[in-house]
């Protein structure tokens, strides 16, 4: 059985997002975060660059290996 996952864009409700269209990032920012099993993992950039898009939305169901960002690198 597969595992649900969803995307967090901010850490909490009344807050304001990780990082939006055309912010500059570093590897290690963290963009969002990912709850499975009722545990949240924040979820590094992975590489410096500018947001270009946001591909998943709050809330949104997420698969291992699916876009969360498309960052265009430095």
């Amino acid at each position: 059985r597969q595992r649900q996952m969803c995307i967090r864009d901010r850490s909490k409700p009344d807050t304001p997002p990780f990082v939006k269209v055309g912010d500059h990032v570093d590897a290690d920012t963290i963009v969002c975060l990912v709850e499975a099993m009722k545990m949240f993992n924040e979820i590094p950039a992975g590489v410096s660059g500018k947001i270009a898009a946001v591909v998943a939305k709050n809330e949104d169901p997420v698969d291992v290996g699916k876009p969360l960002f498309k960052i265009i690198p430095d």
